[in-house]
């Protein structure tokens, strides 16, 4: 163990900032890049989207020309990521920045993505929309109870952890017990495909809860000011509701408000409101991930910004935190 510890201090470093929205992550993220030959990898499902710019915030053109930046607008507006889709991908990027000898800034709000890149996925198998289309219908007709049921008899460990009302769950796991011919509780038990390669720094950002929110809502108003509506407008009519993207947060009221459902102030208020739920959503999951160093400020606070890069510059050098002193 000891000999293995020794050993993972020499491989190379991947730093993932993480924190809720408007936490300041683009601008921590872009100042570890630019101090230590960085290269900034997306792990925000939105802002993967090709066309779908005002309502993600995403690095504008200028931020994208500073460092390298991989993984935004490299899936089209129909199509559908899975977070072990996005793994993958992830992965192999990583690498290419390893050969390269520098940095790679894992930076996003996704946490299940986050966790499907660093701990990996149980191997499940394909998807069958078939039968997840027979299973949406009979949850549909014959109530989630029923679906519920079906799992129980297939496989009671997993029905046991999946509530009755959890719809999406409960098809997966039945899919996986017909598809795979084994119990989805036996998949877990089998365990994930972690990350290998590398010694991963954790930097969570959890700024003041008011500021935050704060943050949140002035966010979602100048996204309505910079042309959210026309950009929604522009993409319902291109690709309606095959756009996955549609839904997310800002885009879903923009559409109400297009639809005569919402007025423009009520739009900006449920944008507002849908933000920071999503934030507080994220703080609960980045709380459960293990070994974050969390720092109490936003991502482009001075202070902030010169403790993380003395971080970074220790952990370069192969200290372990426990190593230095204080």
């Amino acid at each position: 163990m000891g000999h293995s510890q020794r050993m993972s201090k020499w491989e190379p470093l991947l730093v993932a900032v993480l924190g809720p929205t408007a936490s300041g992550k683009t601008a921590l993220s872009l100042a570890l890049a630019e101090k230590f030959h960085g290269e900034i990898v997306n792990c925000d499902s939105v802002a993967m989207y090709r066309e779908f710019d005002i309502g993600t915030a995403k690095p504008t053109v200028a931020e994208r020309a500073r460092v390298p930046h991989h993984l935004f607008d490299c899936v089209e507006p129909n199509e559908f990521v899975t977070a072990g889709e996005y793994a993958r991908r992830a992965r192999t990027v990583l690498e290419e920045i390893k050969a390269r000898n520098h940095v790679p800034i894992v930076v996003g709000g996704t946490g299940l993505y986050l966790r499907a890149l660093i701990e990996g996925l149980f191997p499940g198998p394909q998807r069958s929309e078939e039968l997840r289309a027979r299973l949406r219908e009979r949850a549909a007709t014959k109530g989630s109870v029923y679906v519920h049921q079906i799992l129980a008899r297939l496989d009671p460990a997993a029905a046991e952890k999946i509530h009755a009302n959890d719809v999406p769950k409960l098809i997966r796991a039945i899919e996986v017990c017909m598809a795979s011919r084994q119990k989805m509780s036996d998949l877990w038990q089998k365990g994930r495909d972690p990350l290998a390669g590398f010694r991963i720094l954790r930097l969570g950002l959890d700024p003041d809860r008011a500021a935050l929110y704060e943050r949140i809502n002035q966010r979602a108003s100048r996204m309505f000011n910079e042309g959210l509506i026309e950009e929604t407008k522009c993409l319902h009519e291109k690709y309606g509701a095959s756009a996955r993207p549609l839904l997310s947060l800002g885009y879903r009221q923009a559409v109400e408000f297009l639809n005569g459902e919402l007025s423009l102030e009520k739009a900006v208020e449920a944008a507002q409101q849908a933000h920071r739920n999503y934030a507080k959503r994220q703080i609960t999951w980045f709380r459960r991930e293990p070994e974050v160093v969390w720092l109490g400020g936003f991502g482009d606070d001075p202070g902030i910004v010169s403790a993380v890069i003395a971080r970074v510059e220790n952990s370069l050098l192969g200290i372990h935190a426990a190593d230095s002193p204080g």
